[in-house]
């Protein structure tokens, strides 16, 4: 019997919008996923909107409707917004359920019955207006540690420091200001504390969760495991306690078991499993992995399996952790307009964009992801669009309009052979990494494939050769080996990028390819007796303004940006209706030397239009680009600017500025006519324009979609 997966990823609060630092777990467990299915694998991915507790409670209150309709809204607003980012969950669900009811009484009565609940009191802020106590954030004061005024009762959102409620300095209730007394009260504690060799045999399951988060964990046990507090006081909302009077289960109790909860209602209504106790009882053979930030480790690492185990239910195998979006640097912001609402981003962008940019940064550690705006643009322009979009659209174009769609049979050798076989040999690289979630890994190896390819293709040169009868033929056989590689990269970019690869296919006119179909795959992939479909661009370029607008920065805010310069210094800026040529001095062959008067202060002398005529500028396109050995700000481009002796090679000095592998397919103004000149043992035909004061901080200038060869004036 196949394995049977079950996936989780943490349950989003219902008490606002998905925002994009939320997507990044979402779509790391989407692409995960993605690719188990597309291996062949019985996998079922899980989540719910977590609904109880007292934000959600205020919240409602403070808009005058029930908790139950508060929540309704976000589970509806929260399932388009996945949808509409390309996540599929097998079942989304809700922790204000019956389901949930259910298995959260069946757990809490069987941790009773093993003893594993103890009675205390225990001393609480009490409202005598509001006739309530006042846990967590119905109650606010100064903070005890950095005396900051206006914090909640659990944690100071200054300082960071956490404490409880009763540690305030001159707490308030939150709902009427007044001073809090103090009562005491009978809470319900599991203990946690009983189950620490336990728990020690878990940290130490190969592959459980990331080495270094294993070692963090010692401290907790270190320390000493603190019993968990799993009852609140009435009024609240979420589950009543059984037998219990005016108490209610912790938000923490019931919202993982939202995990059990909603594979019970998709067992219930697909017929697909008896019920969740298929995949959730201690017995069942299956794999259980749950997704989570590294916020909530304790609860997931500590709390939960503990918790299964008592109840004698199934213990998650592993438990995968990412690290925070940052953006442009900085932590998320309301104030600043960065905490980004995934609706706001969808309003201005395909989700492919975002997708393949979380996939191109992420590993499988729980180091910070930042969006810095610059680098999205660029990386998402330099190798998404203009690497593997173009070179569909290159070889697509050809085949459909001269060549009217027929692809070549496939050949016995050759470099389009060789071209095609050396992409399969890269596939157990990519389906390694994404196995271990190294999705970097598996970006820079496919960006790698669609680079050799669009190589190939300018060597061949198919758009001359279609033109002429006595070489149309092999520029058919060609294009019918790069239009392999494209389907080839359709396969794998399937799990980062659905919605791209899904076009891919359809205008190679081909079935879907699969990770467990190129298991034993050989050359050619397409079948070569079939029609190629209708090519059509499958991505536009990521413009400044377009990418800029997802942050709507709040009135009176600090205005946020593209990344700031190392050293906070302000790029220079070249208007778009003055001559490249005026400049700073551009990166390139002669950024490399000293120019006339280098050290002096006084100003570059003026010259005449003679001199600036002489200079000729054009379009052109990075075809590869790699490192000079032994020179950290210098990289050899291979760049197409039309010409029919083919592409021509250029040193620049723009290492610090740009990493390789984003300029591939990158549009630039080339200086054509320069003398050429050796760089490191390698001659340079020309200089790229580029404005900022240098080193970091540059850009390159950008001719937009003009062909290469284009004038600039």
């Amino acid at each position: 019997m196949a394995e049977r997966i079950l996936v989780t990823s943490a349950l989003p609060y219902a008490n606002g919008p998905v925002h994009i630092g939320h997507a990044v777990e979402y779509v790391q467990t989407d692409i995960y996923v993605r690719f188990l299915r597309s291996c062949g694998k019985d996998v079922v991915y899980f989540c719910a909107d977590d609904t109880h507790g007292t934000p959600i409670e205020i919240n409602a209150a403070k808009q005058g409707i029930k908790p139950e309709e508060f929540i309704a809204r976000f589970h509806d607003e929260h399932q388009r917004d996945f949808h509409d980012m390309d996540i599929r969950f097998d079942y989304f669900h809700s922790t204000n359920s019956p389901e949930n009811r259910h298995y959260a009484e069946l757990i809490y009565g069987r941790l009773k019955e093993k003893g594993d609940i103890e009675r205390r009191t225990i001393e609480q802020a009490y409202c005598e207006v509001d006739r309530r106590f006042l846990p967590d954030r119905f109650i606010k004061g100064t903070c005890p540690n950095c005396k900051s005024p206006d914090q909640y009762g659990d944690a100071c959102e200054k300082c960071g420091k956490a404490y409880a409620p009763t540690d305030l300095i001159e707490p308030h209730c939150a709902l009427c200001k007044t001073p809090p007394v103090r009562r005491n009260s009978e809470h319900l504690f599991f203990k946690l504390s009983r189950h620490a060799d336990f728990l020690q045999s878990v940290l130490r399951r190969p592959g459980f969760i990331h080495p270094g988060l294993a070692t963090q964990l010692q401290g907790f046990f270190e320390k000493g495991l603190s019993d968990w507090d799993i009852s609140r006081d009435g009024p609240y909302f979420g589950f009543a306690i059984p037998g219990e009077t005016d108490k209610f289960f912790y938000v923490w109790l019931d919202a993982p078991i939202g995990y059990i909860a909603t594979t019970e209602k998709w067992a219930k209504e697909t017929g697909k499993a008896k019920s969740a106790l298929d995949y959730w009882d201690a017995g069942s053979p299956s794999r259980i992995i749950h997704f989570i930030g590294k916020d909530i480790v304790y609860f997931h690492a500590l709390f939960w399996p503990a918790v299964l185990n008592v109840a004698g239910l199934h213990v998650p195998n592993e438990i995968k952790v990412h690290g925070h979006l940052t953006v442009n640097g900085e932590k998320m912001s309301k104030s600043r307009g960065t905490m980004v609402p995934v609706r706001d981003y969808l309003n201005q962008l395909d989700p492919s964009y975002l997708r393949y940019f979380y996939a191109a940064n992420l590993g499988a550690g729980v180091e910070d992801l930042d969006l810095s705006l610059k680098d999205f643009r660029e990386r998402v322009n330099g190798e998404l669009v203009n690497n593997v979009c173009n070179l569909a659209n290159r070889a697509l174009s050809l085949l459909a309009g001269p060549l009217e769609k027929r692809l070549a049979p496939g050949r016995a050798e050759g470099p389009g052979r060789a071209l095609v076989e050396s992409a399969l040999a890269r596939v157990p690289e990519v389906r390694a990494a994404f196995d271990k979630l190294e999705y970097r890994n598996a970006i820079r190896a496919i960006t790698d494939i669609a680079s050799a390819a669009n190589a190939f293709v300018q060597t061949q040169a198919p758009w001359a050769a279609v033109r002429k009868p006595e070489t149309a033929e092999g520029a058919r056989a060609d294009l019918s080996d790069v239009a392999d590689v494209v389907y080839l990269l359709g396969a794998l970019l399937a799990p980062v990028t659905p919605r791209l690869s899904e076009k891919l296919f359809a205008q190679l006119g081909a079935p879907a390819l699969m990770f467990q179909a190129l298991e034993g795959a050989k050359y050619p992939l397409l079948d070569r007796s079939r029609p190629t479909g209708t090519p059509e661009p499958l991505l536009p370029r990521l413009e400044p303004e377009r990418v800029n607008a997802i942050i709507k920065t709040p009135e009176g805010a600090p205005q946020a940006a593209e990344a700031k310069p190392a050293g906070g210094k302000e790029k220079k800026k070249v208007e778009s209706d003055k001559k490249p040529a005026a400049a700073p001095p551009p990166a390139g062959a002669g950024a490399t030397q000293a120019s006339p008067g280098a050290g002096a202060s006084e100003a570059p002398g003026e010259i005449e239009y003679a001199d600036f005529a002489k200079v000729v500028l054009k379009a052109g396109r990075v075809v590869v680009a790699e490192k000079v050995k032994d020179a950290d700000k210098l990289l050899k481009l291979t760049v197409d600017v039309g010409e029919p002796t083919g592409p021509r090679t250029i040193v620049s000095g723009i290492a610090e500025a740009y990493a390789p592998e984003s300029l591939t397919g990158r549009r630039v103004v080339v200086v054509a006519n320069l003398k050429p000149r050796k760089l490191r043992g390698i001659e340079s035909r020309g200089m790229l324009l580029t404005a900022g004061p240098g080193g970091k901080d540059l850009s390159l200038l950008d001719p937009g979609d003009m062909p290469p060869g284009s004038e600039v004036k």
